[in-house]
């Protein structure tokens, strides 16, 4: 097994065509073509996370957070990154991270703080745009059907819950090739009228290379006439934050006690209590000021985040319950998981759970 199959799993479980703009996803370090002699996971790659690594023999560390944000000018070893740079290149140790493509997928690091508090009705708190996109293609009506298959096989026509969506409309259509040409069906020099199929499918934006490669290599033209556009529909699958409902409502001092102690936090900051109980929840692991309007658009009694400064909470506006559990501590259940995840996968092959505490935040 190489390091390009692991990353295959993580990819299935988050394609990193959904993390976001700023972020730095994906390998960091190393080859990806290198034999895997172990698998270390952990939340942050430090000095202490690579030498535990190399104590382990493990030669690819699968990191939540990236260790390499910004741009690296130099590797002089005079900060924590490039120290930790440096050793993983000595030790031939690959890093991968996977951060916001796990934040923005359905069963990812939000999806794990809602599990974790028994929420049910679980919903993308905010969807993001321009995730599906729409192929339209024009075929021989004789080859519509192989076409159509074969889209469907590599994932496109899936619509939410349903699979193997498309539209269909018959109708004529007209080529003339020039000296150049090799048409399949008719001659090059002469107006040719063929009966044809008009398909429509919907994909994920991170499937458009397989299902181009698809079109190309199944439908029977020289020159394949095809559309491929960008769709404002809300996709339900992808997205960052999640909101979801106790079986039974709480009052808010019971409801922080309850998280305090189902995310293994030692201190909650929170805005001021609310004269009503409990009961839909929001939540955003790491910083999430941003989806506080989000919130109580989506009707939430609470928003669970990190990294709250000062003012956002006067944006509660007594409308909202914010909880700021901490950075650390939002995410920390990700690396179980991972290990869980990958453990599925790879049956035959031993996945190592970090045993160092990367929170930097120390409480008295």
């Amino acid at each position: 097994m190489i390091i390009q199959d692991v990353i295959n799993h993580l990819h299935n479980l988050a394609p990193l065509a959904y993390a976001e703009d700023f972020d730095n996803v994906g390998l960091l370090v190393g080859d990806k073509n290198e034999n895997v002699s172990g698998i270390l996971v952990t939340l942050d790659t430090l000095e202490a996370v690579v030498d535990e690594a190399i104590e382990n023999n493990c030669n690819l560390i699968v990191s939540f957070h990236p260790i390499i944000f910004s741009g690296l000018k130099k590797l002089t070893g005079q900060t924590y990154v490039e120290r930790v740079v440096i050793k993983a290149i000595q030790h031939n140790i690959a890093i991968f991270s996977i951060h916001t493509a796990l934040d923005n997928a359905l069963q990812g690091v939000n999806s794990i703080i809602c599990d974790r508090l028994g929420l049910t009705n679980k919903k993308i708190l905010i969807p993001q745009s321009g995730t599906i996109k729409k192929l339209q293609t024009y075929v021989p009506k004789a080859n519509a059907e192989a076409l159509r298959t074969a889209l469907f096989n590599v994932g496109a026509g899936s619509i939410g819950n349903y699979e193997s969506c498309s539209f269909n409309i018959e109708g004529e259509g007209t080529y003339l090739g020039n000296e150049n040409s090799n048409p399949v069906i008719g001659k090059k020099g002469e107006l040719h009228t063929e009966k044809e199929m008009a398909i429509s499918v919907t994909f994920k934006k991170h499937l458009e290379s397989k299902v181009l490669k698809t079109l190309f290599e199944v439908h029977p033209y020289e020159e394949v006439a095809y559309e491929v556009t960008t769709l404002e529909n809300t996709n339900q699958h992808i997205g960052v934050g999640m909101v979801g409902e106790l079986k039974n409502a709480m009052e808010t001092e019971d409801c922080l006690n309850f998280i305090k102690n189902k995310m293994n936090t030692e201190c909650i900051r929170h805005s001021k209590s609310l004269n009503k109980p409990i009961k839909r929840i929001a939540v955003l692991g790491g910083s999430g000021s941003f989806a506080i309007s989000a919130a109580k658009a989506a009707n939430a009694d609470l928003l669970i985040t990190a990294d709250l400064k000062y003012h956002d909470f006067f944006s509660a506006e007594n409308t909202i319950v914010l909880a700021d559990i901490g950075h650390y501590e939002s995410e920390q259940f990700t690396k179980s998981f991972l290990v869980d995840y990958l453990s599925k996968k790879i049956t035959n092959f031993a996945i190592i759970l970090s045993k160092t505490n990367t929170n930097p935040i120390k409480y008295l």
